[in-house]
């Protein structure tokens, strides 16, 4: 019986063996046909194809596969997606059973083994949940199992719900460290402006800076889908800043797949930066619970002297967040660069946001600490030198 070991000695492994780890999400428009709302079987049959012609090429495969609440409004005959959460997660009860009785059965015909893993936002604001599920998908990738991930939507609140396939993706690859987060959508690219009602929109097939990018992101899918391009941008801003390479492509074609990963123009390719390590990593898989803004000095001491954030800089605090919280940081223009744990609550940085870290040590209960978010609690999404960077290249 195979043993895994541990996640350094496994991730050493797999980089020696010349193999890649890749992370394929797979949306409920690429799973359930418009029409009907009816699972599209063919194209679920394609999916485990490619799977097994990635791993033929030594390729390990992780899927994160939404449509289980589809799947439940086709056996129940709902016509419309589901509005209230207590119908998502009936639906979501049912629909998720017998989705992955199709992908076994398919996995099977095959000769793959597949697994369930359904998690939750606490998986990844808990620190030890984390490192366990991390750990569980060492354990199924060393079994050459192929895990089949989505979230728990028969028990996950609202207030508390990931919420996105494409960000859970993101979060998973970066639990993984895996080399490629592709996501499969209905178009065949990402446009300069939507395909489906302007003529002139231009394909991306390559984005070496993200920041830089100029597109139109009001493509929100089908009904039977959560996401939408601008969702998918916040997963790649997250793989790519963990160091992991991101694609968008089209599912109607996901045998081209194969051929992306390994060099050619197909869908749109978005490149990584320097890879965060260890703790850092994890924070950016970290839900965040607030957004802080802070002024353009602020900005510049974060992304260039790699500075801790104090309260002078804070211009603007949103969201409800306690002690240890993840949250956004954006500049004056609200434009995200950066994610960290804070030292306080939302309460407290209103409270003191602006003002010298001299002037507030008497004002804070149970005061800490000077920095509202210390340097070794914060991830940069990109940094200042990406913007001398080529932003993208596109071909007509």
């Amino acid at each position: 019986m195979k043993r895994s070991p541990s996640s350094g000695r496994f991730f050493e492994k797999v980089r020696q063996d010349g193999k890649e780890i890749v992370v394929i999400k797979i949306g409920t428009s690429s799973l359930i046909n418009a029409e009907g709302g009816t699972l599209a079987i063919s194209k679920l049959a394609k999916i485990c194809e490619l799977v097994k012609t990635l791993k033929e090429a030594g390729i390990i495969v992780l899927l994160v596969s939404s449509g289980a609440v589809g799947v439940g409004c086709q056996r129940l005959g709902v016509k419309k997606y589901p509005t209230t959460v207590a119908q998502k997660q009936a639906c979501a009860a049912i629909g998720q059973l017998h989705l992955m009785r199709y992908y076994s059965d398919f996995f099977a015909s095959l000769g793959l083994t597949c697994g369930q893993v359904l998690l939750t936002a606490d998986t990844f604001t808990n620190h030890p949940q984390f490192l366990n599920a991390r750990n569980t998908f060492l354990e199924l990738m060393t079994y050459d199992v192929i895990p089949i991930i989505n979230e728990n939507d028969t028990v996950a609140v609202e207030q508390i719900r990931i919420g996105d396939n494409d960000t859970l993706s993101a979060r998973v690859a970066i639990m993984c460290e895996a080399d490629w987060l592709v996501m499969c959508t209905d178009v065949d690219n990402l446009y300069t402006s939507n395909p489906r009602t302007n003529s002139d929109a231009k394909p991306i097939y390559e984005v070496h800076n993200l920041h830089q990018l100029e597109v139109d992101t009001g493509t929100n899918g089908t009904q039977w889908g959560t996401g939408g391009m601008a969702t998918k941008l916040t997963a790649v801003r997250l793989a790519t800043a963990a160091g992991c390479n991101a694609a968008v492509c089209n599912a109607a074609h996901p045998d081209r797949i194969f051929n992306l990963i390994k060099g050619e123009k197909i869908g749109t390719k978005f490149f990584s930066r320097k890879p965060e390590r260890g703790r850092k990593r994890w924070i950016l898989s970290v839900p965040v619970s607030g957004t802080i803004w802070i002024d353009d000095g602020a900005v510049a001491a974060v992304m260039n002297q790699h500075a801790s954030l104090f309260a002078a800089g804070i211009v603007k605090v949103t969201g409800n967040f306690s002690q240890s919280d993840a949250v956004t940081l954006c500049n004056k223009q609200g434009e995200e660069f950066a994610r960290g744990l804070v030292n306080y609550s939302s309460a407290e940085l209103k409270h003191v946001m602006g003002q010298s870290s001299s002037t507030f040590v008497d004002v804070l209960d149970g005061y800490s600490a000077e920095e509202m978010i210390h340097r070794s609690n914060l991830c940069l999404l990109f940094s200042k030198t990406d913007e001398h960077k080529r932003s993208l290249s596109s071909l007509n």
